[in-house]
């Protein structure tokens, strides 16, 4: 295994593609840790973290929709999450590039 702290840090930001393509949010970082997971050490665990991130993020995304007919609830947990999936990808991308496992806050462990 190799230490390639630079594809890490790609791969956590790669989370932002969706605000060029509007979507890939999920597939480019679950592409990059499926390919990369064996060779790069550390791989495996930024991508589960990763993953499990934007897992959660639909999901959460999922449970708005019906919200925002609920006293507008919906938009402000929409907005909310819109605010979070921008920011914490690029905080965990600066500890990534200095060599910490960063977490993600309200993230769900789907794949451990």
């Amino acid at each position: 295994m190799r230490q390639d702290r630079q594809l890490i840090v790609i791969t956590h930001l790669s989370q932002l593609v969706t605000l060029v393509i509007g979507f890939g949010s999920l597939i480019l970082p679950l592409i990059l840790w499926m390919t990369n997971k064996e060779k790069v050490y550390q791989m495996d665990v930024h991508g589960k973290n990763i993953l499990n991130f934007q897992i959660s993020l639909i999901i959460y995304a999922l449970i708005c929709i019906p919200l925002i007919f609920l006293l507008g609830l919906g938009i402000l947990g929409l907005i909310v999450l819109g605010i979070i999936s921008i920011i914490f990808p690029i905080i965990n991308a600066i500890k990534a590039s200095n060599g910490e496992t960063p977490k993600y806050p309200l993230s769900l462990n789907f794949i451990s």
